[in-house]
């Protein structure tokens, strides 16, 4: 067993060790915290299920309309620890002067957010229902608020609700929780990801080298249905198509991988994109790819889109339509 070493020769070699191990642990502590609260900008039910017990993590499930949802839907079933906020009830999107799906005022989101108890070092995961195309633009549409509005700290569920339940099925919460404490966030907007009527207007009048990048369908851009809010049909002049459909899995119900988008969108490439569709809803999953799954720069959401451009008879509108066609819905105006 070796020599007998005396307490006087050993207690500053192993005070040493202590300290050693000490740093180690405290540095695997930091490294993991810090992994903890800096996720991408998907993350998925594994990541979110190790974090749960993190208090900076603040889970908004959002289920509405689109995907047959509701806050009662919520009480019936959801990840625990969550808070419903209804994206089509609660002031995510606004109308204003007959113009709907509109970025709310700073007051306004920042009393939302407040509500869901978010603070300015809250880390927000948002919850789709995980169910379709659409039902994901209303996670990324959030998301796009958030940052605007200058929080940084947010995530989308990859595969939403119905991720979480396939993953974890014995994890479901349901009945009304505690009401959440009123959050400190501070709404500041910020322009980068932001574009006006105003801001596309230039783009079409000076032609400049901007690709504004509609993403509804084939139809509503030709010009052979619109949104029942828009008051024309077509097309912002110049603009190219290119459906927020392509970007998602239907089988899977999540977004497509990301070397799989990285070629999908490969077409995709101007110093300046600014997405746009009929409200700004679809828009936000091509800006969401494009931004923030892929890393492009310049990537910006005009967040009134076709109803609020179509609403100013003074603003250029293009279609694919024949003569026939163009015959056909001038008469049918008439008529």
């Amino acid at each position: 067993c070796g020599p007998y070493v005396s307490n006087a020769q050993w207690r500053p070699e192993m005070k040493i060790l202590h300290t050693l191990l000490g740093s180690i642990a405290i540095f695997l502590w930091f490294t993991a915290t810090a992994a903890a609260i800096t996720p991408s900008p998907l993350v998925d039910a594994e990541w979110l299920a190790q974090n749960s017990e993190n208090e900076q993590i603040r889970v908004i499930d959002l289920r509405n309309k689109i995907d047959g949802g509701s806050y009662e839907t919520w009480l019936e079933g959801h990840i625990p620890g969550s808070v419903h906020s209804d994206y089509f009830k609660d002031g995510w999107r606004v109308g204003r002067d007959e113009v709907v799906g509109l970025l709310p005022s700073a007051e306004q989101f920042q009393a939302l957010a407040r509500k869901l108890s978010v603070n300015s070092d809250t880390h927000v995961v948002l919850v789709p229902a995980g169910v379709s195309a659409t039902d994901f633009g209303s996670a990324a549409r959030a998301y796009w608020t958030f940052k605007t509005f200058g929080h940084e700290g947010v995530s989308i569920l990859d595969g939403g609700f119905a991720a979480w339940q396939a993953t974890f099925p014995n994890d479901i919460a349901s009945g009304a929780s505690i009401a959440p404490k009123q959050g400190d966030f501070v709404a500041r907007i910020q322009q980068a990801d932001y574009t006006t009527i105003e801001d596309v207007r230039q783009i079409v009048d000076t032609q400049s080298g901007a690709l504004l990048l509609d993403g509804r369908t084939q139809e509503q851009f030709d010009g052979h249905k619109k949104h029942p809010k828009a008051r024309n049909v077509g097309h912002i002049p110049g603009a190219k198509l290119f459906s927020q459909a392509n970007a998602y899995d239907d089988d899977k119900n999540r977004l497509k991988a990301a070397d799989e988008l990285a070629s999908i969108y490969r077409e995709i490439d101007a110093e300046r994109i600014v997405s746009y569709c009929n409200t700004g809803h679809w828009a936000a999953t091509n800006w969401f790819v494009l931004s923030e799954v892929l890393g492009r720069e310049n990537v910006e959401l005009y967040d009134g889109s076709m109803v609020e451009w179509a609403d100013d008879a003074a603003n250029p509108m293009a279609t694919n339509l024949s003569n026939l066609d163009q015959f056909k819905a001038f008469f049918g105006k008439l008529f």
